[in-house]
């Protein structure tokens, strides 16, 4: 940290009031002791000024200022003597131990403790008087009970500083766990949007460009009814995520999700969707009677088959469409295969988001997804989407 060269007013101010008081004092004829070594009453003031100019620095340079202080502290002893003096170099020991270095705090109570009990001591043994015990007091006044205000002052001002910097570290990670949790949520709404708009509007673009591109009444007809059917649905399933959306806002249940139950339906849809590119999608569940599956599952599971399928409306060459599901104790595993090559008619261009979105599902859930060309079966090779969503105990994270 750097410091000002400029005293500070404050300091200013104690060092104008410490010499006017000790002038005031010189004027009227007060001192503290006779002269000792010096009998001129007029020497007191070079102690006092000197403590004086000290207190300029009591704030910027306080253990400069202490040395210089005990220096004129030490003088004045040898003169009349000026009681501003001795308070001004009080506060000289006080700002010395609050405005020091950490090392000049700690050691300087001690150091002041030891000289006051060292004092003490050498006046009982040479006076051997009552009166060697005010002295030990003043010493004591004089020394180390401005180092122990200081010190006291200093370690309360440390701990609030402390105090003050774990606040702030906790409102930064509060603001970071607030920032985590808004991205997160964002991340959600965004796989949840596209999983349940994007099937229906690639059946809608794909056959609304097929109405524009064939001149043939039936074909436009059945093409018109296929995109009114996926605008309908696409609508039903927005209005559903608003839905959501505001019963979240404001506390209330949560809307019901889709499961592997209504598969067959989406299964259905898709073939609907897909007659007229040559696709023929079909359900082969494997599962069997295995017991309920955790909601998280149950969700992912239904959004990769639906984006897969929506995948392969948009990129598979004409030919089967099989989606597959199988389970064990601990793996629920879903596939999705169709044919992979050139198709004919018009496409689609793919952002890649539906991707992305299986992967992120699949890694909430701990569990493992691959896509690409598989095996040959045929002749034919295929396009496969496979994914493996453990289903033991654990903590879900949607």
């Amino acid at each position: 940290m750097l410091i000002s060269p400029r005293p500070h007013r404050h300091d200013v101010l104690i060092a104008v009031i410490g010499l006017s008081g000790g002038l005031l004092l010189w004027a009227v004829g007060l001192h503290t002791q006779g002269g000792r070594v010096v009998a001129a009453h007029q020497a007191a003031l070079v102690p006092l000024a000197v403590t004086a100019g000290a207190e300029l620095l009591r704030r910027t340079r306080p253990q400069a200022a202490l040395a210089t202080g005990t220096l004129a502290l030490v003088a004045d002893q040898l003169t009349t003597g000026s009681l501003a003096t001795v308070v001004m170099y009080t506060d000289l020991m006080y700002a010395a131990v609050v405005y020091g270095s950490p090392v000049a705090a700690r050691r300087i109570p001690v150091a002041t403790f030891l000289v006051t009990v060292a004092v003490s001591i050498g006046f009982f043994a040479w006076y051997r008087t009552p009166e060697a015990l005010v002295i030990a007091v003043a010493a004591g006044l004089v020394l180390f009970v401005p180092a122990l205000t200081g010190a006291g002052v200093r370690n309360h001002r440390d701990a609030a500083e402390a105090a003050r910097l774990r606040a702030d570290q906790t409102a930064l990670l509060a603001e970071m766990d607030r920032v985590q949790a808004v991205n997160a949520e964002r991340s959600r709404m965004a796989r949840e949007l596209h999983d349940m708009v994007a099937n229906h509007l690639s059946a809608i673009a794909i056959h609304s460009t097929a109405a524009l591109s064939i001149d043939e009444p039936d074909t436009s007809r059945e093409a018109l009814g296929v995109i009114r059917r996926n605008s309908v649905d696409g609508l039903a399933e927005m209005r559903r995520l608003i839905g959501l959306l505001r019963e979240s806002g404001a506390n209330g249940p949560p809307g019901a999700a889709p499961t592997l139950a209504s598969v067959d339906v989406l299964v259905a849809q898709a073939g609907a969707n897909s007659a007229s590119s040559g696709l023929t999608v079909s359900l082969d569940d494997g599962r069997g009677e295995s017991g309920p599956l955790p909601a998280p599952v149950e969700l992912a599971a239904y959004r990769i088959v639906q984006e897969a399928l929506t995948n392969a409306l948009k990129h598979a060459a004409p030919g089967p469409v099989t989606v597959r599901l199988g389970r064990s104790p601990t793996v629920l595993t879903v596939e999705v295969s169709s044919v992979f090559g050139d198709r004919p008619g018009p496409q689609v261009p793919g952002s890649g988001a539906g991707l992305v979105g299986m992967r992120e599902r699949v890694a909430l859930l701990g569990g493992t997804i691959g896509a690409g060309p598989g095996p040959r079966g045929d002749g034919v090779e295929i396009w496969l989407v496979r994914a493996e969503l453990p289903v033991g105990e654990r903590k879900w994270h949607t």
